[in-house]
């Protein structure tokens, strides 16, 4: 019997990631774990584990909670994300028409779609 990932459950992203680490960390110091312990664990500097305790100690696991993003709004929206990363797993090549530009040159002429 093989196992075969699920693909109902999409990856976690890094923003997702980062959170839960940061919100691990708020179990260790909970457990009274040593910095230099959390980072080894983790696998982040002392200084990400020291600024992150800060962070729990002014506003408990919330402050270690991802905000909302500032500045300037996103150009592309979900959908349009979506179509770059589906295009990106597929490769250049998938994209590129039959044209060659020369034998050597590498370059192609990419479709549009």
């Amino acid at each position: 019997m093989s196992f075969k990932p699920s693909s109902v459950v999409p990856p976690l992203t890094r923003p997702q990631l980062a959170e839960a680490r940061r919100v691990r960390a708020a179990e260790l110091f909970g457990q009274g774990r040593s910095g230099a312990e959390i980072a080894r664990m983790l696998g982040v500097s002392e200084e990400s584990v020291r600024r992150w305790k800060r962070a729990w100690e002014e506003g408990g696991a919330d402050g270690l909670r991802r905000r909302p993003a500032t500045g300037r709004p996103p150009k592309l929206d979900d959908a349009q994300v979506e179509r770059v990363r589906t295009a990106l797993e597929q490769g250049a090549q998938a994209h590129a028409s039959r044209r060659i530009c020369g034998p050597w040159s590498g370059s192609v002429q990419l479709s549009r779609g």
